[in-house]
Order: structure tokens, then C-alpha cells, then sequence
């Protein structure tokens, strides 16, 4: 039982990693689409919400010239409907996230697939569990 539980949790972080993948990707074509559009004359608009499931999942921050983050950029690469659920605090070389209510599991999903993104991690710890970001940038 315990090895089925294993591999679910192995897919589940490979998922996840893949929507990342696929999230970043996307906001790298737009960008570039942007960029060639910008050389062409053609004026730049926003591109329609793609209606995926990699779509929905938060925003994977790209990398400025700061190597620290702060509560509010970690803050930011959430939707709003996802940061009213949870609570943010610097605790040492982390950012701690932590849940107010009950997540359920899509948005759940959400949230760990955005810290993954960011090079944080879940930490599973009863009713101490949290998600945790390294406040360096990798």
C-alpha cells in the first residue's frame, strides 16, 4: 500500500513539474510573440487565457536581477482567490505559507505546483504543515 502511495505521490510532483513547465513555456512564447509583433509594426495585445489545465495552474515568477525575494513577490505569483486562503511569513532563510482554511485538492495542486516553480517545497507536518520558499533565488 505504502509503495502505491509512493508512486501517486512520485506522478502527482511529475504532474505538477510538467504544468510549471508548460505555464512558463507558454508565458515565454507570448513573450516572444510580443517581441516579434513589437519588430513587425504589429500592434501588441494581450493573448486570450489559453483553456488548459497547465493554464490554470499560478504563474511561475520569472527571474529578475534580485537574487532575494521578498513576502510580496511570493505573494504576487498568486492568483487572488489562492493568496486570501493562505498566510505568508519570513521565518530565517524562508518564506512560509501556510493555509487558513481548507485548500481541497485542486487548489492544493495549484499552490504546490506555484512553490515547486519557485524552488520551494511542502512540508508535511500535521497541523504544522506548511509550504516553504527559499527566499534566494536559485
Amino acid at each position: 500500500m505504502s509503495t502505491d502511495k509512493e508512486k501517486l505521490n512520485q506522478l502527482t510532483a511529475k504532474v505538477d513539474e510538467l504544468a510549471a513547465i508548460l505555464n512558463k513555456t507558454s508565458q515565454e512564447l507570448h513573450s516572444v510573440s510580443a517581441q516579434l509583433k513589437a519588430l513587425a509594426g504589429t500592434p501588441v495585445s494581450q493573448p486570450p487565457p489559453v483553456p488548459t489545465q497547465a493554464a490554470t495552474a499560478p504563474p511561475v515568477p520569472h527571474e529578475t536581477g534580485s537574487k532575494q525575494r521578498s513576502v510580496d513577490d511570493i505573494r504576487m505569483s498568486f492568483p487572488e482567490e489562492l493568496e486570501a486562503r493562505l498566510s505568508f511569513e519570513e521565518k530565517g532563510d524562508y518564506i512560509i505559507i501556510k493555509p487558513k482554511q481548507f485548500l481541497g485538492s485542486e487548489n492544493f495542486a495549484k499552490i504546490a505546483s506555484a512553490v515547486r516553480g519557485m524552488g520551494g517545497e511542502y512540508i508535511s507536518a500535521g497541523k504544522d504543515s506548511h509550504f516553504r520558499v527559499p527566499k534566494q533565488k536559485a
